[in-house]
Formats: structure tokens, C-alpha cells, sequence
């Protein structure tokens, strides 16, 4: 691995040249002053914030923003500085207040500098090729950008102090932006003299950030800036949370006397950055950016899974990481962006993970709205002039408020135990737009079922003097060297469609699944239905509202027939659940035909019951059906009284 640092010197000054707002230069800071060991720490910034600006390094980790108005040709503009981690200039100011250092600030205060936009490379490649190449390409490519009065004014400027500093010290570390440090340099071979500036800058003030203006407008993402700050000092132990989810989950005695003690969410998502800074490498190691972001992707997928019950495949994982990589290239840069890796999470896995993967990128949880100072919610668009927007699961009502994302904050308890006073009804009952949805997929099955029958029992032969129900162009294309043709007759299977089960899991060791259900259809448009599915004790999701998944299903029609399934003595030789499903499914379906929807087909015992019972099960694959639509349909929720039907959507997601 090549040497990163690179260091600029002329006379008893130091340069680093550094890019603002990145944490690769932030850590490159601190390699610096370890080896310059500097008796003075300079930093591109003007003597007139400089008092503001050390009260804002010392409140670190808590992000501070300073605000402070100028003259512009425009009128009047507002300037904010953001007092963040992961930026090489705070990092400098951080590293002198910690080992004693005098810091001083040698630029000049300016009210007209013009806005540059420079094409930068990723600053990812430092941690493969080292400062030196990177500075090198970055000076070639920026030869031709315009150098304007204001930029030589300062930069003459800056050269003047550090000569005024070299006659006090030996050993200069100068922080600079990379524009500026080659004329910097040559400036300071040169007498210069005092800058004509402002020597003192009226409403300068300092806030604190409010905690969602964090989530969108750092330099670098929240959880790149917390792994970067935690690694700063001696690695965190590994966090003990003893198996701990992000389900509210108990058991039924502790329904009854008021729940337990859970882990708070803010706890888990701290665990889940103390983890990541804690594997992301050694001890005092350069930080790797892509080692962090799968970090972050696999600890988003273990909450996903906790909250979902869904793993995330690895080629779902395999398609995350190369639509990222391929998004990031379209920009010109190595690693993707926050929104990249949004897009990436919701277009190649789903919603939930984007919500999951979005909470812990943005989660940063030093950051309070009750602080020592005012504090200031600032959107992208009044500190970066703009903004990217995604949206997730589109169908929510957007909330207005500072925050874009702000619909995406699911309700949470406002104290401990409150949705357990919910669970004040005995009886229970479903949520009726999953029920239309399940009721839609069982006709769809029939359907399903009924054109397979038909498919079975359909024949082909070559045309000889009628062309039956059409033409076999399969037939015939397959039978192209013999010159005949060959028709189709499709012959209607005799008697309908019954019952319908859905098996996703068999669930054959009685762990995953061990609550078991039979309901009744409410009205003539609904089935009855016997279930197996999670603890709804599991997932406690809202006042009287549990989330479960589904093991597997029974649907049969007309309702208000089926007695309870899974206590009924007939059925007591079966293996599994999912076979006294399917028994069931044989005994109360008036119709000839049941569809059993599963991984594998039925014993050819039940077969052969069916036979005798004058029945048929028709055998669908679960491989041939959508795995999308299957996946929004293993989600129920149980809801504790028919009024919580009223306010179930407010806590459904």
C-alpha cells in the first residue's frame, strides 16, 4: 500500500493540502500532525470566526453551525459554516485543543468570493494510490480554471500571516484547500504586505444543528461521520444488546402486567455504529469508505430481517452492490453517494429496506434538539443552493416540515407501555385491506388452478378434418420436418375450484410459526380462514396492533362453515401444519378441485384421500409464482378490538 500523506513545505510551513467536508483528509490531518509534530496549527479560515468557531470544535461531537450574513452584488446572503467531524480543517482546530497546540487562522475575511465548482476526483482513491499522485492530477486538471482577484487577494493574504507566524515558530502545519496552496507557496517567497479586510464581523452567531437537519446535510452521511468520530479515540467494545431486535416483543404474561424493559431504537442503531467502527479495521488504520458502507448494508439488513422476517438474498445483495458501483460511475466518481445507495436499496431489494438502510445511514445520536445553544434547522437547499429527492412507498401522504423524508418516520411510543394499553379488548380481528388483497390472490389461484386442469386434460393431434379449438403452433414448429399440422383441443375440466392453501414455509420443526388461527368470513364476500403465522407477542407495532408473517394459509368459500382446524381430532395423524391445512382444505371445499400452493407437491397419501373422497389436488409450484406479490402477502396484522381498525393505517407500513 503506497504512503498517503503528502506534505507541501517551504520555510518552517508544512502544507497539507486537503479538500473540505471529507474524512479521508480528515484522518490524513491527524497523520500529519503526528508526524510534523507542529508547535503551530494554521487553517484556511478568517481571524474574524475564529472565536465562534473554537466554541463550536469544542461542543464535538454535538455538531454545531455557524451563520453569519455578507454583501453580496445580489444583496444581502446568509454564509454557514458547518462545525462537523469528519472535515480536515475541524479536525486540525480538534487535534490543537486536544495536544495544546496554538491554532491561528490566516485567511482573509471576504464578502464577494465567488462560488467555485470544480470537478473533483472521488477522494476514495487516496486510500489506494496515496495523496501525492491524487494532488498531482488534481493540479494538471485544475491549470485551466480561472484565478480571479478575490482568490489572489486571498491567497496573498494567507501567505502574509504564515510568514508572520514563521518568525514566532519553528513548525507550521498549514491546512489549505488544494485551489489555493501552490500560489500560496509561491506567494510566501515574496514580501507581502498586511491585507486590506475587515478586522471584525458583526452577527456572527453559533447554533446548535437540529437533529433532522443533520440527516440531510452534513458534508459526509451521519453514520460515516459517527464510525469516523468513535475511531478517533481506542475502538469501542463490542456492544453487549444480548439478542436484542428492533421488534417490541413480549410475551403474553407481560401483556398482561405491562411489558417489559425493551431496548430503546436509538440504542440498537448505536450498537449497530459502535459495531461497524469496531470491525471496520484496526485501531488507528486509514479508514475505508467501502469497507464502512458494507458495514452499514449489513447491519441495515439485520434490522430489515428483525423487522421484516425477510433475509436479504445474496443475490439481492450481489444486485445492491453492483447497481451502486455502476451508479456511481455515471458521475464520475468510485463510491456511490447517500442517494445512490438509497436508490440502490429501494430499486434491487424494497421499501422497507431503503426506510431500514435510510435510519441507519442518517442515524447520529450524539446530536439532541435540547442544547447549550440555540438551536437551527437549515434544509440542503439554503446551505448546498439544492437538493436530490427519493421517494419512498409513494402511496403515504407527504407530510409537510424541514425534512423531505420526514414521512418516512414510522409513530413510536411516546412512553414506555403506551401501546400496551391498547390490548384493553378480548377479541381480535384482521385488517381489512389486507383482507381484500388476500381474498383477490385466492381467486387468482383458482384461475391459476382451473387453467392448469384444463391444460392436463387438453390433446393435440395432426389436422385431418377439423380444426378442433385452433392450431398447436407449438406442436407444429416442433413437428416442422414431418409437414403436418397439428390442433388443439382443450377440454373443460369437470366440476370448480374450492379450497385454496398457501404454503410458503412447512415449518416442519414447529419454531418459526407457532401461533395457529381459524377466522371466520365477516360478510358473503369473504372466506373462512385457518392460518399459521409468527407470535403476533413478537412484533408489537402500534396500540392493540401486531405484526406476524404468515407460515401458510387456507382459504375456503362460502364462509361461516369451518370449525377450528387445528384442535380437530381427524386431522391429529398429520405431520405438519401445512398438511392439516390441506385436510382441511379436502373436508370443507364444496367443489370437486382444491389448489395446494407449496415448495414441494403432497404426500401421494393425500392423493389418494382425495381420490377417495371424490376430490383432486391440483399442485401449483411456489417457484412459479411472483415472489414480489408472495412477499406482501406473508405480512398480516392482528388487531385488538374492531376500533383499532379506525387508526390501524397511522402504524402499518
Amino acid at each position: 500500500m503506497p504512503h498517503r500523506l503528502h506534505i507541501e513545505q517551504f520555510g518552517p510551513v508544512h502544507a497539507l493540502p486537503v479538500l473540505h467536508y471529507r474524512m479521508e483528509f480528515a484522518h490524513l490531518v491527524r497523520e500529519a500532525v503526528h508526524r510534523v509534530k507542529p508547535d503551530c496549527i494554521a487553517l484556511e479560515l478568517p481571524p474574524t470566526l475564529e472565536a465562534p468557531f473554537q466554541r463550536g470544535v469544542a461542543r464535538l461531537p454535538e455538531i454545531s453551525v455557524l451563520r453569519y450574513g455578507t454583501k453580496a452584488k445580489k444583496g444581502e446572503e446568509t454564509v454557514y459554516l458547518l462545525v462537523e467531524p469528519a472535515d480536515p480543517l475541524v479536525e486540525g482546530a480538534r487535534l490543537g485543543r486536544e495536544m495544546g497546540i496554538p491554532v491561528e487562522m490566516v485567511d482573509v475575511d471576504t464578502d464577494s468570493y465567488p462560488l467555485h465548482h470544480e470537478p473533483l476526483p472521488d477522494p476514495y482513491a487516496i486510500h489506494r494510490i496515496g495523496l501525492t499522485p491524487y494532488y498531482e492530477e488534481y493540479r494538471k486538471a485544475c491549470a485551466e480554471f480561472p484565478h480571479g482577484h478575490e482568490d489572489r487577494r486571498r491567497e496573498q493574504g494567507m501567505a502574509f500571516r504564515l510568514q508572520q507566524l514563521a518568525r514566532e515558530h519553528g513548525r507550521i502545519l498549514f491546512i489549505c484547500g488544494m485551489f489555493h496552496l501552490a500560489r500560496v507557496k509561491e506567494e510566501f517567497g515574496r514580501p507581502q504586505a498586511a491585507p486590506l479586510e475587515r478586522v471584525r464581523r458583526e452577527g456572527v452567531a453559533l447554533f446548535n444543528l437540529h437533529p433532522d437537519s443533520v440527516r440531510e446535510i452534513l458534508g459526509e452521511f451521519p453514520f460515516l461521520s459517527a464510525v469516523y468520530e468513535l475511531r478517533r479515540s481506542p475502538l469501542p467494545p463490542e456492544p453487549a444488546d444480548g439478542g436484542a431486535t428492533l421488534r417490541k416483543r413480549f410475551s403474553a404474561l407481560e401483556l398482561i402486567a405491562g411489558g417489559k424493559r425493551d431496548i430503546p431504537e436509538e440504542e440498537l442503531l448505536r450498537h449497530a455504529i459502535d459495531r461497524s467502527a469496531r470491525h471496520t479495521g484496526r485501531e488507528g488504520e486509514f479508514p475505508d469508505r467501502q469497507r464502512i458502507i458494507f458495514h452499514l448494508f449489513q447491519e441495515a439488513a439485520r434490522h430489515y430481517r428483525q423487522e421484516t422476517g425477510e433475509p436479504i438474498h445474496l443475490w439481492q445483495k450481489r444486485a445492491f452492490f453492483r447497481f451502486a458501483r455502476n451508479y456511481a460511475l455515471t458521475g464520475g466518481m468510485l463510491l456511490p453517494d447517500l442517494f445512490q445507495l438509497l436508490a440502490a436499496a429501494r430499486g434491487c431489494i424494497d421499501d422497507n429496506f431503503a426506510y431500514a438502510f435510510w435510519r441507519l445511514a442518517t442515524c447520529y445520536h450524539w446530536q439532541r434538539s435540547e442544547a447549550d445553544l440555540p438551536t437551527l434547522a437549515i434544509s440542503p437547499e439554503e446551505i448546498w443552493g439544492g437538493s436530490r429527492r427519493i421517494r419512498f412507498r409513494p402511496r403515504q401522504k407527504r407530510q409537510k416540515g424541514l425534512s423531505h423524508l420526514g414521512f418516512l418516520k414510522r409513530k413510536k411510543e411516546k412512553r414506555p407501555g403506551e401501546w400496551l394499553e391498547g390490548f384493553d379488548n378480548p377479541s381480535i380481528c384482521s385488517y381489512p385491506p389486507e383482507d381484500v388483497v388476500i381474498e383477490d390472490y385466492g381467486r387468482f389461484l383458482k384461475k391459476k388452478g382451473a387453467l392448469q386442469l384444463s391444460e392436463e386434460l387438453s390433446r393435440t393431434e395432426p389436422f385431418t378434418a377439423s380444426l378442433l379449438d385452433g392450431i398447436d403452433m407449438r406442436e407444429t414448429l416442433r413437428n416442422l420436418a414431418d409437414g403436418r399440422i397439428y390442433v388443439r383441443e382443450s377440454q373443460r375440466a369437470k366440476g370448480g375450484v374450492g379450497g385454496v392453501v398457501l404454503i410458503f414455509d412447512e415449518d416442519r420443526d414447529n419454531r418459526k410459526f407457532p401461533y395457529r388461527m381459524t377466522w371466520l368470513g365477516e360478510h358473503d364476500q369473504e372466506s373462512d380462514m385457518a392460518f399459521y403465522a409468527t407470535s403476533p407477542a413478537d412484533n408489537i407495532v402500534g396500540p392493540g396492533i401486531c405484526r406476524c408473517e404468515y407460515g401458510g394459509f387456507l382459504l375456503s368459500y362460502p364462509p361461516r362453515r369451518m370449525m377450528d382446524v387445528w384442535r380437530d381430532p381427524d386431522y391429529a395423524f398429520a405431520r405438519t401444519k401445512a398438511e392439516v391445512l390441506l385436510l382441511a382444505a379436502l373436508d370443507y371445499s364444496p367443489e370437486k378441485h382444491v389448489v395446494y400452493v407449496a415448495a414441494r407437491p403432497p404426500r401421494s397419501l393425500f392423493r389418494q384421500m382425495a381420490a377417495r373422497m371424490g376430490k383432486k389436488i391440483v399442485y401449483i409450484p411456489l417457484g412459479s409464482l411472483s415472489p414480489v406479490k408472495l412477499k406482501g402477502l406473508r405480512v398480516l396484522h392482528i388487531l385488538h378490538g374492531h376500533d383499532k381498525r379506525a387508526t390501524a393505517r397511522e402504524y402499518i407500513w
